[in-house]
């Protein structure tokens, strides 16, 4: 930024990568959006385990952001005041007077203050060298990793268990999170990266839970059940009918259920060829209409 035209962050833009993960972006797509090869964007990915790392969580309320702090170059830049600047961002002026003090830290040579060198020297503060739990204790880590082994539990079973083996231990607690990234983010390998096969998905990497191109509408103009008739949901007038449909493995088989509301009759209709264009079942005028996946027959 001369003060404007600053190079972000090595943290702030990997922060920036996974604000964009979080949101749906593909990993090659988020690289080309923060400007790093998607080469870089992958190792990232593939380093943190497919979900953000703690240490680039968002900064908390009580310390000021990167944003803040180029605010602050910008205003004092500008000739603002101390008093002004704290005004202008909601933070107390001692706050303010804090961060320019701080001299050899957060200024160059040339005395002009640098949001990019401020927050590199904020993040070099904040570093702690705090190592997994799992790796200082290693009862801890071999009760956490036969259960995953021998018997396959998740984490969130093994944490739950702790509880009810060890009540009187409190040495012997431990977050889901914390096996997540001792089983996915290297550097924190406490536990054997093979374990990860004995997950319930067995995956390698996590996969954040939406993606912009991931599932897809499947069912075409469907009819929401919080859009049927008061009428139906008395149930006081027969012949309304309601459809669902469950689908088998991978969408190969199908099966279409139709419940009357009224009496409660259901008819079950089999779909041998899963999720094809082709309609499930070819009614006749004298049977029950067809199956409309999580709709109700008006």
């Amino acid at each position: 930024m001369g003060v404007t035209g600053h190079v972000p962050l090595p943290k702030e833009l990997r922060r920036r990568f996974w604000r964009l993960i979080a949101a749906g972006a593909s990993t090659d797509a988020a690289a080309r959006a923060v400007g790093v090869d998607r080469r870089t964007g992958r190792t990232w990915f593939g380093e943190a385990g497919g979900m953000p790392p703690m240490s680039l969580a968002e900064p908390k309320g009580r310390y000021l952001s990167f944003a803040e702090r180029e605010e602050i170059a910008l205003d004092r830049a500008a000739g603002l005041g101390i008093r002004e600047i704290a005004r202008r961002l909601g933070r107390s002026p001692s706050t303010i007077s804090r961060e320019l003090a701080r001299g050899c830290l957060n200024r160059r040579p040339r005395g002009r203050y640098r949001a990019s060198l401020a927050q590199a020297r904020a993040d070099a503060r904040a570093r702690r060298p705090k190592p997994a739990k799992l790796v200082g204790h290693p009862r801890l880590r071999d009760w956490v990793a036969d259960k995953l082994e021998r018997l396959q539990w998740s984490p969130e079973q093994i944490t739950r268990r702790l509880r009810l083996e060890f009540p009187d231990d409190e040495s012997m607690r431990i977050s889901p999170e914390a096996i997540y990234q001792s089983l996915y983010v290297q550097g924190r390998g406490a536990l054997r990266r093979e374990l990860t096969v004995c997950l319930r998905t067995g995956r390698a990497l996590r996969k954040p839970r939406r993606r912009a191109d991931g599932r897809r509408e499947r069912i075409k103009d469907k009819v929401m059940i919080s859009e049927r008739p008061a009428e139906v949901d008395d149930r006081a007038v027969p012949g309304h009918w309601e459809g669902d449909l469950v689908i088998g493995t991978n969408g190969k088989t199908a099966v279409g259920t139709l419940v009357e509301r009224s009496t409660r009759f259901v008819l079950l209709l089999h779909c041998p060829r899963g999720l094809t264009p082709r309609p499930c079942a070819t009614p006749s005028p004298t049977r029950s209409p067809p199956c409309r996946p999580r709709s109700a027959a008006r």
